[in-house]
């Protein structure tokens, strides 16, 4: 199953995202990302694997500022596991972040 989580504040959103999905972990998933708003332009995080494997160290290595924020942890049933598939996914702008639970 899949978990969508989002956050609209003043603090930063990744961390918060993060840790959201982080107690979605239980409900089964193989991939996570987040998107958040920085300045106008959107910062997207995603990753294969397990979130404190895969999304969290992304985000140390490569942060994501910015407020508010989508957050989703995926569980398969079309298209393979993997850094492509996972989501957020994005509109050919680039401008506009989707995260959902089913097929479009």
């Amino acid at each position: 199953m899949c978990g969508i989580i989002g956050y609209v504040g003043k603090r930063e959103a990744a961390p918060i995202l993060l840790e959201g999905l982080r107690r979605l972990e239980y409900r089964g998933y193989d991939s996570a990302g987040l998107s958040v708003l920085h300045g106008g332009d959107l910062q997207t995080r995603k990753k294969k694997g397990k979130i404190d494997e895969g999304l969290a160290r992304l985000l140390q290595s490569l942060p994501a500022a910015g407020q508010p924020g989508i957050g989703h942890t995926r569980w398969a049933t079309h298209g393979p596991p993997s850094d492509e598939n996972s989501h957020p996914h994005l509109d050919q702008s680039g401008r506009i972040a989707v995260v959902h639970n089913g097929v479009i």
